[in-house]
């Protein structure tokens, strides 16, 4: 039966996700996600051109949850720079582990999409910015003592890729990831201080 609120493109994005969650994305269809919402495939169409365009969307969208999230620590806490780094860190990791503990069925399936997608370059591009950020912030404060802020948002990044990169997410339900994470982070915010 057709629903009657309107056909957008966050309901055909919610619908996406949850025929992929059911179907997974080898056998999830454009038809499934129109049958799900109850209109035609060519309704579906007329907001993402194609099959892969709508994958990108839902790739995007869940990537930007995230993003979201950490751009909030970063606009609202008025905590100093190393804690915010300290907090920014934690709050990526427990957003990772949540997505894949959480959801495993669409957290298996976004590893795949994201093995597809031109959008994963963006979301890096992004939370190394919001890095950037907190380290300048370190810097014109006198609590960071680097001399290339961006390089320094880098090498973070690139050092806690343990604890954010999918790859490792078969780890994150170790017991002793937590003491793990902590040590690297409080390593990275000396060598930040130095």
């Amino acid at each position: 039966m057709p629903s009657a609120d309107p056909l957008t493109p966050e309901r055909i994005l919610e619908a996406t996700e949850d025929v992929l969650r059911r179907y997974g994305p080898a056998k999830a269809t454009v038809v499934d996600v129109a049958r799900a919402l109850g209109v035609s495939h060519g309704s579906v169409y007329r907001h993402f051109r194609t099959k892969s365009e709508l994958r990108e969307a839902v790739t995007a969208r869940w990537l930007t949850r995230t993003e979201v999230a950490l751009t909030e620590i970063i606009n609202t806490s008025a905590e100093p720079a190393p804690a915010k780094l300290r907090h920014w860190l934690a709050a990526l990791f427990e957003a990772k582990r949540h997505k894949a503990g959480d959801d495993p069925e669409l957290f298996a399936t976004y590893i795949v999409l994201i093995g597809e997608s031109t959008v994963v370059e963006a979301h890096i591009h992004e939370l190394v910015g919001q890095l950037r950020e907190i380290v300048e912030e370190g810097v014109r404060g006198g609590q960071f003592a680097v001399d290339d802020p961006a390089v320094a948002a880098q090498a973070v990044f690139d050092a806690t890729a343990r604890f954010h990169d999918p790859a490792y997410a078969a780890e994150w339900q170790n017991p002793a990831i937590g003491a793990e994470f902590t040590a690297v982070s409080e390593l990275l915010l000396r060598g930040l201080r130095a």
